[in-house]
């Protein structure tokens, strides 16, 4: 059954014109409407089908990139690259941030469904994977950095869990046996591939991971200090540790160097992103670098094509990974 702009309304709990209102971007609703009414079209997946086939179909040559904070150089050097894809195409981008609300990128969304802009990539979208499939039934977007599990949406991202495999790989090869991981506790499919793909590792070369080596928390930087002070107080401290951001790992870095351990020299640090900061600090990080170059051109080239087509590619593609071994790794000083 289509869903209807009578649905819209009877979800949002407003008038059919305050849900006309809102879809063509009339300021003449409070915020508290226009947000329930945008929420009521992603959770139906309505398409504002009132507005006629012709401004359905009308081309705007323009590409929605919402990303979750603009503090992340991981994000700028995607948007970049997918500006400069966009460009030879005849497309131009625009970014947006949502600050990993759903509300905020809800609100930006609005641009595709009043068809401000032609198609969005979302790069750690907070939307679960019925909200992505319905919207990708209506609507030309991508995922890019980060999947979400059971979404049939065309998407872009490193192998995550090779990845961290990878990263467990090197520090194994530089002589390391007890290795410690920082994660976090969140529903990002991108952290649990890493662990996964770091305990994969670990199985592989018959190390166990004792409980007390392992650090979850939130992405937020702190937590690679504290997960530090943890380690470091234990009677027996992992020699090296892997984490699944650059700037968990940079905290982890610097809180180990305040409390008289040095990394690259005392203990072996490894991150994830290659962010600029990993080259500029000291010791330089060690990380694992996206390949952000390949990622927006894939991403980017991929979404203007099925904006093109009545035939939609939603694959599931990855780009290639590398692990830069820099000081922060230095050889495992044995004692």
């Amino acid at each position: 059954m289509n869903v209807t702009v009578k649905d819209v309304a009877r979800e949002a709990g407003v008038s059919v014109a305050t849900v006309s209102r809102v879809l063509n971007g009339s300021d003449a609703v409070t915020e508290k409407s226009a947000q329930r009414v945008r929420e009521a079209v992603v959770k139906l997946g309505y398409s504002p089908n009132f507005l006629g086939r012709n401004l359905r179909k009308r081309a705007t040559n323009v590409i929605l990139v919402i990303i979750p904070n603009a503090d992340h150089s991981l994000y700028m050097k995607i948007c970049a690259g997918m500006q400069a894809c966009a460009l030879r195409y005849g497309y131009d981008i625009i970014t947006a941030v949502s600050n990993a609300a759903t509300a905020v990128e809800t609100r930006h969304l609005n641009m595709l469904f009043n068809k401000t802009v032609d198609g969005a990539v979302l790069m750690g979208t907070s939307f679960d994977a019925g909200t992505l499939n319905r919207l990708a039934e209506e609507y030309d977007i991508a995922l890019c950095c980060e999947g979400v599990t059971g979404a049939d949406v065309l998407t872009v991202t490193v192998d995550d869990e090779r990845a961290g495999y990878d990263a467990a790989d090197a520090l194994i090869k530089l002589g390391h046996r007890r290795l410690g991981f920082i994660g976090v506790e969140s529903n990002a499919l991108s952290a649990s591939l890493r662990e996964e793909g770091f305990l994969r590792a670990l199985g592989d070369h018959g190390i166990e991971l004792p409980e007390e080596y392992i650090y979850r928390d939130t992405y937020d930087a702190v937590n690679g200090a504290k997960a530090m002070e943890r380690f470091l107080a234990l009677a027996e401290p992992p020699t090296a540790v892997f984490a699944v951001s650059d700037l968990i790992a940079l905290s982890a870095v610097r809180r180990a160097a305040e409390l008289g351990c040095m990394a690259g020299k005392d203990i072996s640090v490894i991150g994830f992103d290659d962010i600029d900061a990993c080259s500029l600090t000291t010791p330089s990080l060690s990380t694992v670098a996206q390949n952000c170059s390949e990622m927006s051109e894939v991403v980017c080239r991929k979404l203007i094509e099925n904006i093109k087509s009545e035939r939609k590619d939603r694959g599931y593609y990855t780009v290639e990974h590398r692990v830069m071994m820099r000081e922060s790794t230095g050889v495992l000083n044995k004692k």
